[in-house]
């Protein structure tokens, strides 16, 4: 079955995790790494989208983020295809680099923001790719020498100017009177979520770093955190199946594998969702559907409109079919008008189209703005 449709609202917290193709490397040197950090940080600057949390692992990443007005989705087509394009030129290779689309989950900010944060900073320990929380300090692939600035934050598009006192060019000797929260003009984003961060761990930049670094030390034993992998009823439990079980039906709370948090909150999110859906174009134009469909497959629009029967053809017009009835709500009738055909014929072709979504699950992804 094709997945769940994503949830998106503006401000919702993200965990949101890529992997490579067949667990094969999409970071193969330091070069890669600095081409996706700079191409995400103008992304993020460009959508307003903050990025709390990352790790780069050679197989896959992470990252924490909180959209603004533009879709999560919008965001990582750009992130993701962009970088493909260019990783591809650079190695001489073709081909999809990322294993089918990414996974993102939705997470409840006061119980998991800074669990994830932890979480995701501790990836390249985890990985074995530094050898202890020291060594993790310097490490520049993940955010956490950043918030501890002992790196410079390759996701802040403009460094900070040198004699000015600011929350987050202070060094840890700095005087103690300099208190986080503090306006000053021209205060980016990246630094304004690095800001956010150490505000949950005190209210001056040294007593937050050392607070923050301690909170990251007690994780270090924590294992893989799987119920911080995804969401559903489990996982929002705290990964206790035997205690969620005991309870009765009627007393569990609601719960969904996109969302990772409490009852009360899942309902929120479904509703400010659902909310942030009407506020679309409910349908894609067919005529869009159409151009997107025709690229992928790689053959000419008026293919898909003529009565070919090369395999492409046909598995185009069932793929075309099967995302304007299911997933848009077109009927049989306006979708067999679009293409040329009798409104028996296409919703046959469109059943046929489940077969093609299912041998490749990211085209389910083509009827997304």
């Amino acid at each position: 079955m094709p997945r769940q449709a994503r949830l998106d609202a503006p401000g919702l917290l993200q965990h949101v995790i890529a992997r490579g193709i067949e667990r094969r490397k999409i970071f193969k040197d330091d070069h890669d790494r600095e081409n996706f950090l700079t191409r995400l940080a103008l992304i993020l600057d460009e959508t307003q989208t903050q990025c709390y949390a990352w790790a780069l692992i050679p197989n896959h990443f992470h990252l924490l983020l909180r959209t603004s007005l533009t879709p999560l989705s919008k965001v990582m087509r750009r992130l993701m295809t962009g970088y493909a394009v260019t990783f591809n030129k650079r190695h001489k290779r073709s081909g999809h680099l990322f294993q089918n689309r990414y996974k993102s989950v939705v997470c409840e900010e006061d119980p998991y923001l800074l669990e994830l944060i932890r979480y995701i900073h501790l990836n390249p320990l985890r990985a074995g790719l530094v050898k202890d929380l020291e060594e993790l300090d310097k490490y520049p692939w993940t955010g956490h020498s950043a918030v501890l600035e002992k790196k410079k934050n390759p996701l802040a598009l403009y460094p900070s100017l040198k004699n000015r006192f600011t929350p987050l060019n202070c060094s840890e000797g700095a005087p103690k009177g300099i208190q986080l929260g503090q306006e000053k003009p021209e205060k980016y984003l990246a630094e304004k979520t690095i800001e956010d961060v150490l505000l949950h761990f005190g209210d001056t930049v040294r007593k937050a770093r050392r607070r923050y670094r301690q909170f990251v030390k007690g994780g270090v034993d924590q294992g893989s955190r799987h119920e911080l992998q995804g969401g559903g009823l489990v996982r929002s439990a705290g990964g206790d199946k035997r205690a969620l079980l005991r309870r009765k039906r009627e007393e569990r709370e609601l719960s969904d594998e996109r969302i990772l948090g409490s009852g009360d909150f899942v309902t929120t999110v479904l509703g400010k969702s659902y909310q942030a859906d009407l506020r679309k174009c409910e349908k894609m134009p067919l005529e869009l559907l159409s151009r997107k469909v025709v690229s992928h497959f790689k053959i000419k629009e008026e293919d898909l409109r003529s009565t070919g029967k090369r395999k492409s053809v046909t598995e185009a017009k069932s793929a075309f079919g099967y995302l304007a009835i299911k997933k848009m709500g077109y009927s049989g009738r306006e979708i067999g008008r679009f293409l040329n055909m009798r409104s028996y014929s296409a919703i046959r072709r469109a059943q046929e189209g489940k077969k093609v979504i299912d041998k490749s699950k990211f085209l389910w992804d083509l009827a997304e703005e």
